[in-house]
């Protein structure tokens, strides 16, 4: 995916992730990515993907618990 540098980028891959988890590249109940791999593959900080993953959260799209990471609802 290629980002539009010249506007907020955290939108842009909370837009993918959502495409990427409606097309079911992660089942309910899977655990989703790390912020370290997902910044990596985006070629983006941790806290970018962070802002996203937030994003998703409060949708009700993932579950967050801590230490054990993030995974996917719906």
């Amino acid at each position: 995916m290629e980002l539009d540098r010249a506007v907020p980028v955290w939108p842009q891959v909370a837009a993918d992730l959502r495409r990427r988890l409606d097309a079911g590249e992660w089942e309910p109940g899977e655990r989703f990515p790390g912020t370290v791999t997902l910044a990596a593959e985006y070629g983006v900080t941790q806290s970018t993907v962070q802002k996203a993953v937030v994003a998703l959260r409060e949708e009700g799209r993932l579950r967050t618990v801590l230490g054990a990471g993030s995974y996917v609802l719906r």
